[in-house]
């Protein structure tokens, strides 16, 4: 998470309040944002936001007895004991009285015969003005916008520009294109290499065989005795399955949708929502899902952020902005609480009371290979084996640089290879049988902004990540930097200060990393407002030749390995209209053109799945008015067709349990109706645009 989040805190003082004295404020944990958090929560209007807890923030958050009524009085002289060296700043700010003037030049006759007078404005208290600026301390605010030690000097004023938080490095500009080439020469051959899927046989291709359905299902009939290389062949007809953008079913839940993913087997679905609730399906039938159970994360705070299935689907690890992790039986009969794992705690030391206070919070879990550990990427800026037999952690790393937005194992069959993407821009290894000295095996460097998440092969060998910089890479253990050459590198020179949820990324913010080891580079989708995910295809279902990812703009985007463009899913036209404007979720609304009443429907494709035996994707999003919902839409290879004979119809609108809403379907047809019958009115100025276009 960018560590210039929003939090939407629990308690805390009314609007107005101030922070408490210094006497006895080490266990107040007060943050100098939570005053405009709660001018806020009246209208909602940053609800969306990803959110990151104070590290040093020990105290409940329902308690605000420590909130003292603010002293007005102040002393200018304070001003000049403030340190602004990031590095020794405390993010937990008490600034006591001082205040901040602001004033403006206006025309007059000051006293000594000028032509101007500063006229005094307003006065604010410096935390007050710290409440519009960050939610983690001056020195959050200075690292992400490109200062580190020290403000742009005289000498570098070109390098530097004042954005959304104040000065950041400038998006650096240069007369070339900066892009990476599309086809990649290297995705080009890991395509002929035979692990990322088959290339058409050349005679094939010639002699145009293998372009129809009918013609690549004779030629599997065909093959159906051949052996080696041929027999694999028959594969191909699996790789140009990609499911259409037109919707079998659009499943709606009354809050936003974070992550979904089917089981290895393809057995099970299971979805994450605002509300803290996992939902969970029956997938045995593809086409035909249905309802399992829900449960519930008790200690939830802003929304379940990850999810992870027990590799025998046995159970379902999901947790929330908090160190507690809840393990809850897939069964439907086990109605059973699920049981609750502290992440903090470490053998010897006593155990936090569930519930209660939360010094760290978990934005990613998985599960290993064999089912006995988790590891979690944290807001502390570690990463976390936690062993399932002792309920214990039994290996903490810390050498990160800010939070652990995404880890995950690298082979399937062991549970030694680790890796972690962080918002410091790197992708690190962790190898759990040389870890005498605490470091990374190694370090993949080319991101050039925080990362959102990471996806392995499952070989041991490769690995995917998204970025904060709009792109997706593919590495290789093989082409890892080196530790050593790692701590001559200064990361900080290489990052804009962007912050993915409030601002778009232009182009001209693009530069290439001088030391990216990355294999290949994918650019088309949009990785903004959350944490955007990537996976690889399937083995089975698509003979491994895609990667793809999620994206702000409605789509799942569908890559070859060599970075050109395989398909897309447009979530955003398969849902459009597909159910009323509901008031009371429109004042979660984020996407809004000029007042409540005018709200747009947006899509952003949060996460996505793709079936392991069948050509299918279930799309996990932030859907609905103004992006005040969610959905779980699943998508099918249908060779393009707009509708089909099958029962039920294709693209119905169904709630969490399943249950059909004939309302949603009634509106979505009226609406469509509407938009068909609704005159279009030209002017001569549409007409010379047209042509200019032309």
């Amino acid at each position: 998470m960018s560590s210039s989040g929003l939090p939407p805190a629990a308690g805390g003082g009314p609007p107005g309040s101030s922070p408490p004295s210094h006497q006895g404020a080490s266990d107040s944990g007060w943050h100098p944002a939570r005053e405009w958090l709660e001018e806020d929560e009246e209208d909602d209007e940053y609800e969306d936001m990803d959110y990151e807890p104070n590290e040093t923030d020990e105290r409940n958050d329902d308690d605000d007895s420590d909130i003292e009524p603010y002293d007005d009085e102040h002393n200018e002289d304070d001003l000049d004991h403030i340190d602004i060296d990031g590095a020794n700043l405390n993010p937990e700010l008490h600034l006591g009285n001082i205040e901040i003037e602001f004033a403006m030049d206006e025309p007059g006759q000051n006293g000594n015969g000028g032509e101007t007078q500063r006229v005094p404005q307003n006065r604010v208290s410096a935390a007050r003005l710290l409440n519009l600026l960050a939610s983690n301390g001056l020195r959050h605010i200075l690292h992400y916008n490109g200062l580190h030690e020290t403000s742009p000097g005289e000498e570098e004023d070109d390098d530097y520009e004042f954005g959304f938080f104040g000065y950041r490095r400038r998006a650096r500009r240069s007369g070339q294109s900066k892009f990476p080439k599309v086809p990649s020469d290297e995705g080009q051959d890991l395509m002929r290499s035979g692990d990322f899927g088959r290339n058409t046989n050349y005679i094939d291709r010639r002699q145009r065989r293998n372009q129809a359905l009918a013609s690549k299902i004779m030629w599997r009939e065909l093959g159906v005795n051949l052996t080696g290389t041929n027999r694999q062949d028959i594969r191909l007809m699996a790789q140009g399955l990609i499911p259409s953008s037109v919707a079998d079913k659009v499943i709606h839940f009354d809050s936003r949708c974070y992550s979904g993913q089917f089981s290895d087997d393809g057995n099970f679905f299971f979805c994450c929502a605002q509300d803290f609730k996992v939902r969970m399906y029956d997938t045995s039938n593809p086409f035909n899902w249905k309802y399992y159970k829900t449960v519930t994360y008790p200690f939830g705070q802003w929304t379940i952020t990850d999810a992870s299935l027990s590799p025998d689907n046995k159970f379902l690890a999901y947790t929330s902005i908090r160190n507690l992790v809840c393990l809850a039986p897939t069964d439907p009969a086990d109605e059973s609480e699920p049981a609750v794992l502290d992440l903090s705690s470490v053998p010897g030391r006593r155990r936090m009371r569930f519930g209660g206070n939360s010094h760290f919070g978990i934005w990613s879990i998985r599960f290993s290979g064999d089912g006995r550990e988790i590891v979690a990427g944290t807001s502390d800026q570690s990463v976390i084996v936690y062993d399932l037999e002792t309920r214990q952690s039994v290996l903490r790393l810390q050498n990160h640089d800010d939070d652990v937005n995404a880890v995950c194992f690298g082979d399937q069959s062991s549970p030694h290879i680790i890796y972690s993407g962080s918002d410091d821009t790197t992708l690190r290894v962790w190898d759990r049988r040389s870890m005498g000295d605490g470091r990374e095996a190694g370090v993949f460097m080319g991101h050039t902004e925080g990362l959102t998440y990471v996806d392995s092969k499952g070989d041991g060998r490769y690995v995917l990540s998204n970025g904060k910089d709009q792109t997706m890479k593919l590495w290789d253990l093989r082409k890892m930097m080196t530790t050593a050459k790692f701590d001559s590198i200064d990361l900080n020179t290489f990052t804009t200060g962007f912050d993915y949820r409030f601002e778009s990324y232009p182009d001209d913010y693009y530069e290439p990393h001088p030391h990216d080891c990355s294999v290949v580079t994918y650019r088309g989708h949009r990785v903004l407002k959350t944490l955007i995910r990537c996976h690889f295809s399937p083995p089975n279902s698509t003979n491994s030749r895609y990667v793809y990812s999620g994206s702000e703009d409605g789509k799942v985007y569908v890559y070859n390995m060599d970075a050109t463009l395989a398909g897309t899913i447009d979530v955003g036209q398969a849902t459009h209209n597909s159910r009323p404007l509901d008031p009371d979720m429109s004042t979660a609304a984020y996407e809004i053109r000029s007042s409540r009443s005018d709200v747009l429907w947006k899509t952003c494709v949060r996460d996505a799945s793709w079936h392991p035996s069948c050509p299918a994707v279930a799309a996990t999003s932030w859907n609905g008015w103004g992006l005040s919902t969610g959905t779980c839409t699943l998508h099918t290879w249908n060779d393009g067709a707009t509708s089909d004979e099958g029962s039920p119809p294709l693209a119905r609108n169904y709630d969490s349990k399943l249950n059909p809403v004939p309302e949603y379907d009634d509106f979505k047809q009226t609406m469509a109706a509407m938009s068909r019958s609704r005159p279009v009115q030209r002017s001569p100025l549409d007409d010379e645009l047209a042509y200019e276009s032309w």
